[in-house]
């Protein structure tokens, strides 16, 4: 009996030993495995090396926004239209404060961090446009202080959809191929992924309907949103008599070569503004639907809103 009790104790120990060692490996598994699947650390928000901001006192009414290489300008331009172009919203969609951000305007010269241009051109047109973006919004809560919350409200919108006799525009084609694409003022074919913007007309070059709806929506004061279900790249030249004050001078430029939007509305005309449009035109909603073949319907819709909650004036440097 003594042999065998002892016997009976070994097993028991054994099998202790066995079921520790299996309870620390799996243990130890699973820590390697958390650590192994545990979240890289978030990387730092892009923001300018350097940036100059001085009150514009010209009473021109002069006003542009430019991005070329390594650098980011900006002239005689309203802080809501910088916050606009920054968060990618239109000035209707801007609530909250001082009337000073719609009145004072500003030249800014910023100087982005070295190799950081040329690793942009590498990168598709809507990430391209994400980190300018990233870089204004730096830009705005450094200098400026500008805290902002979003909210969603129920409003009316416009929904962009195809007229009853089908679109009337055709996917892009490589401007050399295509001898119909929408042209600039030296008669040359507008670059690929290019929206002029004037009173009166839209030009596009291989441009999304997404992005002609958030156009048109700058345009009309109102948010539209593309129901086309029309993918790809469109060339298109609207032209229509505009509404006393409504919309405004736009400058032309590649969407996403820079941060989003134009000139902001009221901007005065430059030397070479072009002449104003025929006040005989069509509505921009008769020339939608006859010139493209699309429709703007009235309806309901959500409305994103950015809600600034703290913004100051810069100092000037």
């Amino acid at each position: 009996m003594m042999p065998r009790l002892r016997d009976l104790r070994r097993a028991v120990f054994g099998l202790a030993v066995i079921c520790g060692i299996l309870v620390m490996s799996l243990t130890g598994a699973s820590r390697t495995r958390a650590q192994s699947t545990a979240a890289p650390a978030a990387e730092p928000p892009l923001a300018f090396e350097v940036a100059s901001i001085k009150v514009n006192h010209a009473a021109d009414n002069r006003v542009g926004i430019r991005s070329t290489p390594g650098r980011f300008t900006a002239t005689g331009v309203p802080l809501k239209f910088l916050i606009s172009n920054a968060y990618n919203v239109r000035p209707f969609q801007i609530s909250g404060g001082p009337n000073w951000i719609n009145t004072e305007k500003y030249d800014i010269d910023a100087k982005m961090p070295d190799g950081l241009d040329g690793e942009l051109q590498k990168l598709p047109l809507d990430q391209r446009r994400a980190k300018m973006s990233q870089l204004l919004q730096s830009l705005l809560t450094d200098r400026f202080q500008l805290k902002v919350s979003h909210e969603t409200k129920e409003g009316p919108v416009y929904n962009l959809v195809v007229a009853k006799n089908g679109p009337l525009i055709h996917e892009a084609k490589p401007s050399v191929d295509n001898p119909d694409a929408p042209k600039g003022p030296d008669g040359k074919p507008l670059a690929r992924n290019f929206m002029r913007m004037m009173p009166g007309e839209l030009q596009g070059q291989s441009i999304s309907l997404e992005f002609l709806a958030q156009q048109l929506s700058m345009q009309l004061g109102r948010k539209v949103i593309d129901k086309t279900g029309l993918k790809g790249n469109y060339d298109f030249d609207l032209k229509w008599s505009p509404e006393p004050g409504a919309g405004g001078m736009m400058g032309g430029g590649p969407p996403g070569g820079g941060p989003p939007g134009g000139s902001p509305p009221g901007a005065g005309p430059g030397a070479d503004a072009p002449p104003p449009p025929d006040a005989s035109g069509p509505s921009i909603f008769t020339a939608v639907q006859e010139q493209l073949g699309l429709k703007l319907d009235s309806a309901k819709g959500p409305i994103e809103m950015l809600v600034i909650d703290h913004v100051e004036k810069p100092s000037e440097d």
